[in-house]
């Protein structure tokens, strides 16, 4: 899934953007090196050297628990960018029965036992983070035609 930010002239790509476990934030990663890589915070743009003793999540590869399936965190955050209309969103500093309602609001169907409180500021948190850098598309075109391909292929395996 790629979603692309023009930020300071540059492409930016929702794959290249990084959960640190223990850091703050998030990271765009900047180039690899021998023993891990280099990281931008998006916060307050210092450089950062990371080795593989970290435990590191791209966003593009992290997804919500429904009832039914797991949905992609980038098509939350579409969804959220929806609800808002291109705007940020609830603050994560928020009680946690707003934070709840708010986000059964736009993904309804999650797993209340399986998605914690935590999991939820985290994606307000990031979701914000991200509209404040700029970003304002964060599933392309690509991926929904693949997601559509899908849903037409179950819907003629089903029909026959």
């Amino acid at each position: 899934m790629i979603a692309y930010l023009y930020h300071k002239n540059t492409k930016m790509s929702l794959e290249k953007i990084l959960s640190i476990s223990g850091k703050p934030g998030l990271y765009e990663l900047k180039a690899q090196t021998r023993s891990g890589f280099v990281a931008q915070s998006l916060l307050d743009g210092k450089k950062l050297a990371v080795n593989l003793r970290y435990n590191v999540s791209m966003l593009s590869e992290i997804a919500i628990y429904t009832y039914s399936d797991e949905v992609p965190l980038p098509e939350v955050f579409e969804k959220i960018y929806a609800k808002e209309n291109g705007e940020k969103s609830i603050s994560h500093k928020s009680s946690k029965q707003e934070l709840n309602t708010y986000f059964n609001e736009v993904l309804p169907e999650y797993d209340e036992d399986r998605v914690y409180a935590s999991d939820i500021k985290k994606v307000f948190q990031w979701y914000n983070l991200l509209v404040d850098n700029g970003f304002s598309t964060f599933v392309t075109k690509e991926d929904k035609a693949d997601e559509k391909e899908e849903v037409d292929t179950e819907v003629s395996a089903e029909t026959k």
